[in-house]
């Protein structure tokens, strides 16, 4: 472990699957300026009065195809494996996009590839984490994982400027919609095909009594055999069959065991609280977001460039914080920063309104502007990539596939209720808008300190202990962490 041979591989998966981060970005940004090319909505024959309720329907429904995609694969992924799952949310994508860039003229058509694609991509965020968590070595785990993150903002910056190309350089015609759509499909086949290049989780395989394999796999991906992978393997062997000595089978009673009932408390609140940052709301409707603070003729091109900071800033993450800082100072320090931004710019907004969209840009638009992009950069910096390397460390191996489905279900909910509320806010209550963003990310550093835990550093073995650790603050439940190592773990959990 540790080789740079075993580094490379880690790092080689970990990109891999999070190509599904990048398909979904994509995806999403994409949509957007589709919608608003006078040749889609000439193909598809609607007129400027239906737009608005087209525009909402093509991005809610990914969102709704997405939110049962996170259940449907748990099942699959617990049956399959990780790697064959990622192989078949591939081309459920695909068969979604196909859908999606045939001129059939018919909108009803295109929403199905919206709904297709999103089961897919919906797959991809509970796979991705799962699978970057347990194949990466745990001191480079948080740089892996935050992969997602980086390929999500690479994504989003790449729609954006291919949105800006076909506007700008290709003649109004069917070809101007179908060039963004169609390029999704090759990521797609990327993450489908590399995937059967990979090995299984070995975790997966020792759940499934496979050690034989699961230790020729964990060898492979660390770059070959070694006292410390032995050591490693006989760790993940120990916490499985300690896991697994609670029952037979996985039920519902388990989920509502303290540490578990916490852990998917954990899941769905960080969730949430990465929707209330606003950061999520700034992405899907940048354009709007930069003509409500004073953009301008400007606003295409701010867009574009804001695609750049979230790239910029998720890469300084990667390479420069996330192996130097704990997850809960991340946590913290995003939120105050993003507070303090958000702030800023609803000052700057009340006290200098913006003018006409076709306006040049002011100074204190200017001023605004450049407050978003440091809201932007702060939120990648840490509530970007840190939740999602949070939610695929924090849950045991029995229930890891559902308690990440929990999470990624809960981020496609409230992504979907935050992207509804947020153009109606911009709309009705201007500058206030991020008056109430700033709030909540006030409220979010109270939430980080009191709840969430600190999980850098430990492998995904060593997080029962700080969780049951966490369970005495819990109140209402008794721990006994003595008796909880014991033969039988769980069966003394005791509440009041």
């Amino acid at each position: 472990m540790g080789t740079a041979l075993g580094n490379f591989r880690a790092t080689y998966v970990a990109v891999l699957c999070c190509v599904g981060s990048f398909l979904f970005a994509y995806d999403t940004g994409i949509v957007g300026g589709v919608l608003t090319l006078a040749a889609f909505q000439k193909d598809f024959n609607y007129t400027k009065a239906q737009s608005k309720s087209i525009n909402a329907n093509a991005v809610s429904i990914l969102q709704a195809g997405a939110f049962f995609g996170c259940f449907v694969i748990w099942p699959i992924t617990a049956r399959l494996g990780r790697r064959w799952s990622m192989v078949i949310s591939s081309a459920v994508f695909i068969v979604g996009g196909i859908l999606q860039v045939v001129n059939t003229g018919s909108i009803a058509c295109f929403y199905a590839g919206r709904v297709i694609s999103g089961f897919g991509v919906g797959a991809a965020t509970v796979l991705v984490p799962m699978y970057s968590a347990e194949m990466a070595p745990k001191n480079i785990r948080g740089q892996l994982g935050s992969g997602f993150q980086l390929f999500f903002a690479i994504g989003v910056c790449v729609s954006y400027w291919v949105n800006y190309a076909v506007q700008k350089h290709v003649e109004p015609s069917t070809k101007q919609w179908q060039i963004p759509i169609g390029l999704q499909l090759l990521p797609g086949g990327i993450l489908g095909l590399g995937m059967i290049l990979v090995k299984e989780s070995p975790r997966w395989l020792v759940k499934r009594g496979r050690n034989e394999q699961a230790l020729e796999n964990l060898i492979w991906v660390r770059g070959g055999d070694s006292e410390e992978v032995q050591d490693e393997f006989a760790e993940i062997v120990a916490g499985i069959e300690e896991e697994s000595r609670i029952s037979e089978g996985v039920t519902y009673k388990e989920l509502l065991l303290p540490s578990n009932r916490y852990r998917l408390f954990i899941a769905i609140t960080m969730q949430l609280s990465a929707q209330l940052t606003g950061n999520t709301s700034l992405a899907y409707y940048a354009p709007q977001i930069f003509t409500s603070v004073g953009a301008g003729n400007s606003t295409a091109l701010i867009t574009g460039f804001f695609g750049v900071v979230k790239v910029v800033a998720v890469s300084t993450f990667c390479l420069f914080v996330v192996g130097r800082i704990g997850r809960k100072t991340a946590f913290m320090g995003g939120a105050a920063a993003m507070g303090t931004f958000m702030l800023i710019i609803a000052i700057i907004v009340a006290k200098f309104p913006p003018g006409k969209p076709g306006d040049s840009i002011s100074h204190s638009a200017i001023a605004a502007v450049l407050m978003v992009y440091c809201e932007s950069a702060s939120y990648n910096l840490s509530w970007g990539p840190v939740a999602w390397i949070y939610l695929g460390e924090i849950f045991p191996t029995r229930i890891r596939e559902i308690g990440i489905a929990v999470g990624a279900a809960s981020q496609w909910l409230f992504n979907f209720a935050l992207s509804q509320i947020t153009p109606y806010a911009v709309s009705n209550i201007g500058w206030r808008t991020f008056l109430m963003f700033a709030i909540f990310n006030y409220a979010i550093i109270v939430y980080s300190f009191f709840v969430l835990r600190e999980t850098a550093g430990k492998s995904l073995e060593e997080m029962e202990e700080v969780f049951f650790r966490g369970d005495k603050t819990l109140k209402g439940d008794n721990v006994d962490i003595d008796t909880q190592s014991s033969n039988e773990p769980g069966r003394d959990i005791t509440k009041n």
